[in-house]
């Protein structure tokens, strides 16, 4: 062991006795301190109480207050709904919410007008008895210009539904067009449009169109009934491909409207307040009205509660009459006060309960500062001592990587200068054997030139992209075109090496707006790694297509795959994966790093699937053109 190893070795002797001192020092300081907390233990306990006590009056009177004035103001017509809650009127049989937004559907449809049966009865006998649809068709064109929009509305969805039997989709969705655009009628109880755009939208298979109905239903465009908007949510649901689950809120309160409905005859207390359970969630009712005319608040307790306790420095809990907790949290734990609703004149049993903060003494305080400053002292030399392993393994690392990188980059240049000078000797000497030999030698030195000059570009590229230096020049690309001219390059090496290219692509253009010279760099790299990696496979698959905004070009392969621990490494700089070790693959480590800077520059991503032993699929996804 070296002297500076010996320097470094921990004195174990020395550890153990300042742990030992240590321990000793932080049991007696703990012992005082909670002899001295205990002897004010019940000064302060006392002293808890009386703030809990306090505490539970002011909120109880201050809720008691807001509770008298938000009546008040709701038997004025001056209530304004809480954010998250409704503001109901019941009046001439009729249910008025405020805002509307926030019903899904309610216990009353509006009184609009829907054109008797008797109008259509000679056209549905056409249509239906005497199986004439064309004919019931010119009927219903006739009524369909009636001056009455609810004779129109109606002869409109009967002609969409005879021209859909008939299979004329064209003309059935121009007759739901029109009847789309009819405000204010109803057609089978429903509104007209909200008919029509469900039609058109199972016509026309439309899924974007059905998202947009769903999201108008949950913004409570149309006045529906319970059974109307189920109906009408399942078959927009079915259309648009996916099951989303409606808003508990707005489903809790549409359903609160519902049974302020059945309770609208009930006159014999015009001033009450409820507390009601839907859907495992509890909502506060607060009335106020005349005979004949109610307004009713829907609340849940939390919203009218929240402003009220905050500042008071208390946990709280209102429980309804069966012990539920309906706003807050009640805590078992430490002292509480208790106020019942017979004691406090409210709908509920409040419970406070008081916070840490108000039972803690100076010496306790005191105790938890020296506790918590060993705690941090402890904490921050394992941080410390990890951090400086993790900082020395990281240096090791880079180390390491860099000496693999500048042996590999040695050997790619050694290579192709190693042919070039025997060749530049045989033909400066003059010792090539035929003319047809000299020119196969003049092609090896273009080939390994070129070889040596674009390894060369990509350190360089490379260095320019780690230093922010290179500026990219977007233009609009052809996809198809890109890949087809990058595959081509590499036709000449791969048909020597018996081996060949697929590519598959759609038919349709999809261009991207990239720079051409950049991602022909990238998809060169993934190419080449496909070759290189795959040399038992003799096809190599290029692929490319759009994908949701991305256009998607894929490079994959059957070679030996990628293990999962390695499919992030990968992607940084100077790293290659085992597989190149074991195969003896030639590779500087800066190909998939520059290709992931590239795609990252144009906004997009690059993704890696790969099983060992059963190749790997590298995806560039591009953003199309006009998308970023």
């Amino acid at each position: 062991m070296t002297a500076w190893g010996a320097w470094l070795k921990p004195p174990r002797t020395l550890l153990l006795i300042l742990s030992l001192v240590t321990l000793v020092s932080v049991s007696a300081l703990g012992w005082f301190g909670w002899k001295l907390l205990d002897q004010e233990r019940m000064v302060e306990a006392q002293r808890v109480q009386e703030r809990l006590e306090q505490t539970a009056d002011r909120l109880a009177a201050t809720l008691r207050g807001t509770l008298a004035e938000a009546g008040e103001r709701l038997g004025a017509s001056a209530a304004n709904a809480p954010d998250d809650g409704l503001l109901l009127t019941l009046q001439a049989n009729t249910l008025t919410a405020n805002p509307p937004n926030r019903l899904l559907y309610y216990p009353s449809p509006p009184p609009e007008p829907e054109a008797a049966p008797a109008v259509f009865a000679e056209a549905e006998s056409l249509e239906f008895l005497q199986a004439q649809p064309q004919a019931a068709a010119d009927e219903y064109r006739k009524l369909a210009d009636s001056g009455n929009t609810a004779v129109r509305a109606g002869a409109l969805v009967r002609l969409g539904r005879v021209l859909r039997r008939a299979g004329r989709d064209r003309e059935s969705l121009t007759a739901y067009d029109r009847l789309a655009a009819l405000r204010g009628v109803r057609v089978a109880g429903a509104p007209a449009d909200l008919v029509a755009r469900l039609a058109a939208s199972e016509l026309s298979g439309s899924r974007s169109e059905a998202h947009i109905l769903r999201s108008d239903l949950l913004a409570g465009r149309w006045r529906l009934n319970r059974g109307q908007f189920q109906f009408y949510w399942q078959r927009a649901s079915r259309l648009s491909g996916d099951a989303a689950e409606l808003p508990a809120d707005s489903v809790a309160l549409s359903e609160a409207a519902w049974l302020v409905w059945q309770q609208r005859d009930d006159e014999s207390n015009l001033r009450r307040q409820q507390t009601v359970w839907i859907g495992g969630r509890p909502y506060f009712l607060l009335w106020r009205g005349t005979p004949g005319r109610h307004f009713v608040l829907v609340a849940r307790p939390d919203s009218i509660l929240k402003p009220l306790i905050a500042g008071h420095g208390a946990l709280y809990a209102l429980t309804d009459a069966e012990g539920r907790v309906v706003a807050g949290r009640r805590s078992r734990a430490g002292r509480a006060a208790v106020r019942t609703a017979a004691e406090s004149q409210l709908p509920w049993t409040l419970y406070v309960t008081g916070r840490p903060a108000l039972s803690t003494a100076p010496v306790a305080a005191q105790q938890k500062f020296l506790v918590s400053a060993i705690v941090v002292m402890v904490l921050f030399l394992i941080l410390g001592s990890y951090f400086i392993a993790r900082a020395i393994r990281r240096e090791m690392e880079v180390s390491r990587i860099q000496s693999d990188f500048v042996a590999a980059v040695s050997h790619e240049f050694r290579s192709p200068l190693t042919s070039i000078r025997q060749l530049s000797e045989i033909l400066a000497l003059g010792r090539a054997p035929s003319d047809e030999r000299r020119q196969v030698y003049y092609e090896t030195l273009v080939r390994e030139s070129s070889r040596l000059q674009r390894l060369v570009e990509a350190l360089l590229n490379f260095g320019r992209m780690e230093a922010q230096g290179r500026q990219f020049r977007f233009e609009e690309v052809d996809t198809r075109a890109l890949v087809e001219h990058v595959v081509s390059e590499f036709e000449p090496q791969v048909v020597g090496l018996g081996r060949h290219i697929e590519l598959h692509g759609t038919e349709s253009r999809c261009a991207i707006q990239a720079d051409p010279e950049a991602i022909a760099v990238a998809l060169r790299n993934l190419v080449d790694n496909a070759v290189k990696y795959s040399p038992e496979c003799p096809t190599v698959w290029v692929e490319w297509d759009v994908e949701n905004e991305y256009v998607a070009i894929r490079v994959r392969d059957r070679g030996p795959g990628i293990a999962e621990s390695e499919r992030k490494a990968i992607f940084r700089k100077f790293v290659r994966g085992t597989a190149a070790a074991a195969r003896n693959v030639k590779g500087s480590g800066l190909g998939l790093a520059m290709v992931q800077h590239i795609v990252a520059a144009h906004r997009g991503q690059i993704r890696l699937a790969s099983q060992p032993g059963q190749g790997s699929t590298f995806t560039m996804l591009l953003p199309v053109t006009g998308k970023s």
